[in-house]
């Protein structure tokens, strides 16, 4: 049963004792009483379960196999009453008055998802001190969430219930780069995006986490979601220039990145950038674009694994 105005809050957690209790207070500190907890368990082998069924009565604890962060996240949504969902990596941190800022601007405005600014936190001894702040703002959230330089935590949305209904949920079989998806899939479904000013959650940068040790994987992801967003788009007719605009720029990044580290994936994003641009040059950077002129993009792209090697060699 949903209950109108609650704020379910949805954390997933594998191994997350270091943080937990820390996550979990930043939930408390928002001090309402319209917020239900729904804790998901992935399978930790450390006290993590422990912890929140013995300090934090009050939360919603379910424990399953370890299946990976999505399938937590629609888990603990199955499990949630909320009319408004913030889901909250076991790591992060929610800003005091976040949720009530967010939720009152989703009342307000009728749009689907709120997000605002949010705050490194880095490594620093045995703990973290603040870093910078990010900020941005959409102006076209199907277009602008392919831009890499805009890029926000999950924690710094909040939802509203019907909008993920209509997406699906999140993606099970991504192992990666499954937010950046997510969000995408609320923007393609038609969900109104409006920004929230100010420091709305706080993301650790942790060492060693998945997305940094296999680059592989993530940017594989990626050009997956850029695949089948693109079949979502041609599903409602031609491609207009915008979605060609950052398809391009997204395959561009993407073959770019792969060329040295996976270059099957480099020549597979390249066989589809010229089928979607034929002629495709890049625009900048300067050296990018004066080598596409000389040799063509895909060349370049091929030669510059090489450079880089030569460059290291020498410096």
């Amino acid at each position: 049963m949903t209950l109108p105005g609650t704020t379910s809050v949805v954390i997933p957690c594998y191994n997350a004792a270091r943080w937990i209790r820390e996550t979990i207070g930043s939930v408390v500190a928002q001090g309402r009483d319209d917020i239900e907890v729904i804790v998901v368990d992935d399978g930790s082998t450390d006290a993590t379960a422990e912890i929140v069924r013995r300090e934090f009565g009050f939360v919603r604890l379910a424990s399953t196999p370890n299946r990976g962060a999505s399938a937590a996240r629609n888990l603990g949504f199955s499990l949630a009453c909320g009319e408004f969902i913030q889901y909250l990596d076991a790591d992060d941190l929610l800003a005091p008055g976040k949720v009530r800022w967010q939720r009152d601007l989703l009342q307000r405005s009728g749009a689907d998802v709120a997000y605002g600014d949010w705050q490194w936190l880095l490594p620093s001894g045995d703990g973290f001190v603040p870093g910078s702040v990010i900020t941005g703002v959409m102006t076209d959230p199907e277009l602008d969430l392919f831009d890499a330089n805009l890029w926000w935590p999950v924690a710094a949305y909040f939802f509203r219930r019907s909008i993920i209904d209509k997406t699906g949920g999140w993606n099970e079989t991504l192992l990666l780069a499954e937010d950046e998806r997510f969000v995408v899939d609320c923007a393609v479904q038609g969900g109104k995006f409006i920004y929230s000013p100010g420091i709305v959650a706080h993301y650790r940068r942790v060492a060693g986490s998945t997305g940094k040790k296999d680059w592989i994987l993530s940017r594989r992801c990626r050009y997956r979601n850029a695949l089948e967003i693109e079949a979502a788009w041609r599903a409602r007719g031609e491609l207009t220039a915008g979605q060609r605009r950052v398809l391009a720029g997204c395959l561009d990044t993407l073959a770019r990145a792969c060329s040295e580290t996976d270059p099957e994936t480099s020549r597979a994003v390249l066989d589809h950038l010229e089928e979607l641009v034929p002629g495709y040059a890049p625009r900048h950077p300067l050296r990018w674009k004066l080598a596409a002129r000389l040799v063509g993009f895909r060349r370049a792209v091929a030669v510059a694994p090489w450079y880089r090697r030569a460059k290291r060699l020498v410096t």
